[in-house]
């Protein structure tokens, strides 16, 4: 089962994002993104010592915030 979902464009998205993804698309710093991923905002995973946020939650958390684009 892919973990990979089509864009617009038909090239395959990523169904999660990284704490590195995050902390890039809010503009804090890593040590920052992880304890809000490590807050129980949004759904994470993981995997050993990586941590993976849900794509879906983590933009609807945007949206209730009122931090979307």
């Amino acid at each position: 089962m892919s973990t990979n979902i089509p864009n617009e464009k038909g090239t395959p998205q990523s169904r999660t994002y990284t704490v590195n993804d995050i902390a890039a698309i809010l503009g804090i710093g890593r040590a920052s993104a992880y304890k809000l991923a490590n807050s129980g905002l949004f759904k994470t995973i993981r995997i050993g010592n990586m941590i993976r946020i849900s794509r879906k939650s983590f933009e609807d958390w945007l949206k209730m915030e009122g931090i979307d684009d």
